[in-house]
């Protein structure tokens, strides 16, 4: 008798993947967690000196060096950083993902100290799939230290710690290796380096820019056309009454 095989695949709706700093949540985290520097929150000029757009992962490393220094640790760092509000509306269109049987997942920039503790802070850890960041680790000495989430050398539009579009990709190929794809993917960012994964969307697929961040300029600026379908916010509300239809 001959035997039958059945390719069991499991169809979901939808995938929205989120940047994280100043989407869902209403602040860069790096860039408020400066107020804990003494001196009115100065960077020191030989920190000052070691920025650079490409690498900031190793700047805010600096950062945090040099808070542990000045005596600051985990309490304040994480009291700090629990004072930033979500976007509004995004807590709701977070549950609502999940509620529908839809994931969600985070491709950011910030670190898996900041992100984890956040999330956590306000109980929504289990509407998310899966959190790609860089490795962030407290030390015996309660210094925050930072790795790259990886190092690339193939996209000039991302930084050299973290390609946006490359994890896009790669989280849709491991989905689809246990057997699960997606209908649409939605994108929702605000930054430069959310192009990135903005562009490898296909036609069908969904970019949310931020309204009044960089983003928005950069996709009608771009010489690389978006072939998804392109539509700026204000609040997670208006995310959620666009997403209504595909899920």
């Amino acid at each position: 008798m001959q035997r039958l095989f059945i390719n069991r695949r499991m169809m979901k709706k939808l995938l929205v993947a989120f940047d994280f700093d100043d989407t869902l949540i209403d602040a860069n985290s790096d860039l408020y967690i400066r107020k804990l520097i003494p001196n009115g929150g100065k960077v020191p000029e030989s920190i000052t000196k070691l920025y650079s757009s490409s690498n900031w992962t190793k700047y805010m490393g600096e950062i945090f060096k040099h808070l542990n220094e000045n005596g600051i640790g985990r309490e304040k760092i994480l009291g700090c950083i629990e004072e930033i509000e979500f976007v509004p509306g995004m807590k709701e269109l977070l549950h609502f993902i999940s509620d529908s049987n839809c994931d969600s997942v985070i491709i950011s920039d910030s670190n898996s100290v900041f992100i984890d503790h956040i999330l956590a802070k306000a109980g929504l850890k289990d509407t998310i799939k899966s959190v790609y960041t860089n490795p962030a680790v407290f030390n015996d000495a309660e210094c925050l230290q930072i790795q790259f989430y990886h190092t690339q050398d193939w996209c000039d539009l991302s930084t050299v710690n973290l390609c946006k579009g490359h994890i896009l990709e790669e989280h849709i190929s491991e989905q689809g290796k246990k057997g699960i794809s997606y209908q649409t993917v939605a994108y929702v960012g605000d930054g430069s380096n959310d192009l990135c994964p903005a562009l490898r969307l296909k036609s069908g697929d969904l970019v949310f820019p931020r309204k009044g961040f960089r983003l928005v300029d950069k996709i009608a600026s771009c010489r690389y056309p978006v072939k998804a379908q392109v539509l700026p916010w204000s609040t997670g509300f208006e995310i959620q009454s666009s997403l209504q239809s595909f899920v």
